[in-house]
């Protein structure tokens, strides 16, 4: 098994292994065979940390599910290599989308209800839904670059939300394109407020 990281989409998960406060939502979601999405947070090294989603925005639930219980992995970028004619309440948009982010040459790809929808075929996203992006970024993003890209981004006019992956951990693109000091880094232990999402240095 791959090294898993936040929004990876994770299939095994049965309604038997979760808690017996688990609201019957989030049962009836593993009894219909659904991903769990990967969440940051320490676990010990045989379980992950995983988020269960409903049909409902508001139904989300957070668990852990047992390494040896994983099926099947699927990461953000992988969801690019979908055959969008099968989703086209999305294909325009994502099509437009995909334009823009490959013209920067990264690494990136679909999560949140975008992704679900592309992964299992379940629906998920709404006229309401954001269309969440994921941006692999192990190296330091110039302010400059960030603000082209969030730019270029809004003039699709879809409701976006795009977080960059360091190797500290989570920022959104906006709060660091647009920020003249600290961002909020997500990391497994902690939201810590930063100066540079690339180094580990806390601000106090």
């Amino acid at each position: 098994m791959k090294s898993l990281q936040a929004h990876d989409l994770l299939w095994g998960m049965t309604a038997r292994q979760l808690e017996k406060s688990a609201p019957a939502w989030a049962v009836e979601a593993m009894q219909a065979g659904h991903p769990v999405v990967v969440r940051r947070a320490i676990t010990d090294s045989s379980r992950v940390a995983v988020g269960i989603r409903g049909r409902a925005r508001h139904q989300r639930y957070a668990t852990q599910m047992l390494r040896a219980a994983i099926r099947r992995c699927v990461s953000p970028e992988q969801l690019l290599d979908v055959n969008l004619q099968q989703f086209p309440h999305l294909q325009e948009r994502l099509l437009r989308i995909a334009k823009i982010m490959n013209s920067f040459a990264v690494q990136w790809g679909y999560t949140g209800s975008v992704g679900f929808e592309l992964a299992s075929g379940i629906q998920a996203v709404h006229e309401q839904s954001d269309i969440d992006l994921l941006v692999r970024m192990p190296n330091y993003l110039s302010k400059q670059i960030a603000q082209n890209m969030l730019q270029q981004l809004a003039e699709t006019t879809d409701k976006l939300d795009v977080q960059l992956q360091t190797p500290q951990g989570g920022v959104a693109l906006k709060e660091w394109a647009t920020s003249s000091g600290k961002v909020l880094l997500k990391r497994h232990d902690a939201a810590v407020l930063v100066e540079n999402p690339w180094q580990e240095k806390e601000v106090i």
